[in-house]
């Protein structure tokens, strides 16, 4: 399969709808595939959606827009009536739809759910927020009865006949109450004989979620267990839904996106970039500029504290950007190590001591070693040995501080619940700045006699 050239497709399909040639421009979108067509589509005008989308069947329209951000398919959505928004979202698979209706403003939302002939399978996700297992879930599934032989199980597959391969790689065994049971995968339910009753041969363990899980605790139990499905349950402990592998990618990508854009010190988009506004993208951003503005005034008030040291040692103002620079980076490489060892679990919030107690010797290896390079440098620059050592033991002091605050920050944040990453980078370095000229400046007025 080669890689499709999005320009390419487009002029294509411009040029046949130019011509009015509707037919023409569906086949080329139909030649490639459902990732493919969203990019397409999420590149052209909304006059040419209205016109291109409608000629292709409901099915393949629901399948573009299952590919599509929620707030990209709305967009798309909004360009069509609302019985072609009907015919589609009614083809797509529940979950997808309530995510596409939970996007939507709510009396559009609700105006195709009233036109909807089976909206049952979609309301109660609808009641669940979108980050947790509820919200996830798909209730389109099968579940088999424990008292079922396994000729009677194959049946019901073959009646249900689902589109989504991923929900027959495991099934999952209920008893009279709906209440989870057991699982068997597909391969032991073939090959068991026919008159076998389920509950002989199905596997008692299952790993499942409560509905209210956070969809980060879903994903980390799929991916650390190589599960395909999750499978959702009420407080009864009755089987409601379940969580497939699909799902879990893009929630890890939504997740790894939010925490990249906090990295930079940035509230996550609402939207993808292109398609946020540049009002968007400055609000997002301004909050915590202004934060870190406000902060690094901090760093002007120690120099004004320390003015009288400077005037008494100008060779001092010479390392400030190397000491500064190489705290805020020492930090910001604790913290990004910290932040990612909590959100894959290799470290847990009660670690906090461990964790500290690691980089606090981290620090001083680092420390020393760049102690070592400090000094040499100092005296490159003919400062002598006194200003030297004072910067040789800030260095050391500040590099052993700023990796002790990124070790203990992000996990105090995680204990407040409040995302770790909001002490990443940007805001780990305003901080160091201004605590390691204090360090700088108290060295140098101990060492120098300032």
């Amino acid at each position: 399969m080669q890689v499709v050239d999005i320009d390419r497709v487009l002029n294509q399909l411009r040029a046949a709808l130019s011509n009015d040639d509707l037919e023409r421009a569906a086949t080329i979108l139909q030649e490639l595939w459902p990732p493919d067509q969203a990019d397409v589509l999420v590149e052209m005008y909304s006059g040419e959606v209205a016109v291109l989308l409608p000629a292709l069947p409901p099915e393949e329209s629901a399948d573009i827009l299952e590919e599509m951000t929620d707030a990209a398919a709305t967009e798309v959505l909004a360009v069509l009536s609302t019985d072609q928004a009907v015919q589609i979202v009614a083809e797509m698979e529940p979950d997808e739809a309530a995510d596409l209706l939970s996007a939507m403003e709510p009396a559009q939302a609700q105006q195709v759910l009233d036109l909807l002939d089976d909206p049952d399978e979609i309301r109660p996700l609808l009641l669940h927020p979108d980050d947790s297992a509820g919200g996830l879930m798909t209730s389109d599934f099968l579940a088999l009865r424990r008292q079922m032989t396994a000729a009677e199980g194959l049946d019901a597959i073959r009646r249900w006949q689902p589109e989504d391969d991923e929900l027959l790689s495991v099934l999952y065994v209920v008893d009279r109450f709906g209440q989870l049971s057991g699982q068997i995968n597909l391969h032991r339910l073939i090959l068991a004989n026919p008159t076998t009753p389920i509950i002989d041969i199905m596997t008692p363990e299952v790993i499942s979620v409560p509905l209210g899980t956070d969809q980060e605790v879903c994903a980390r139990l799929m991916s650390r267990y190589d599960l395909t499905t999750l499978p959702v349950v009420d407080g009864t402990y009755r089987l409601v839904g379940l969580i497939t592998v699909d799902d879990v990618i893009d929630v890890l990508v939504a997740e790894a996106t939010e925490d990249i854009q906090r990295l930079g010190a940035s509230e996550p988009l609402d939207k993808p970039y292109l398609a946020s506004s540049v009002w968007d993208v400055t609000r997002k951003r301004l909050g915590w500029l202004l934060l870190l503005f406000l902060t690094e005034t901090l760093t002007g008030s120690v120099l004004r504290h320390f003015e009288g040291e400077l005037q008494a040692a100008v060779a001092l103002s010479f390392f400030i950007p190397l000491l500064i620079g190489t705290g805020g980076n020492a930090g910001s490489q604790t913290t990004s190590t910290i932040i990612r060892a909590l959100a894959t679990g290799d470290i847990q919030k009660r670690d906090w001591f461990r964790g500290f107690w690691h980089e606090l010797r981290v620090g001083l290896l680092l420390g020393g070693a760049m102690a070592l390079i400090a000094f040499g440098r100092a005296l490159l620059w003919g400062t002598g040995n006194p200003i030297a050592l004072t910067v040789s033991a800030a260095i050391l002091t500040i590099v052993i501080w700023s990796n002790i605050l990124g070790s203990l920050l992000p996990m105090i944040a995680a204990r407040l619940r409040i995302d770790p990453t909001v002490v990443s980078g940007p805001a780990m370095s305003t901080l160091v700045d201004a605590t390691g000229l204090f360090i700088y400046f108290t060295i140098a007025r101990l060492f120098l006699g300032l």
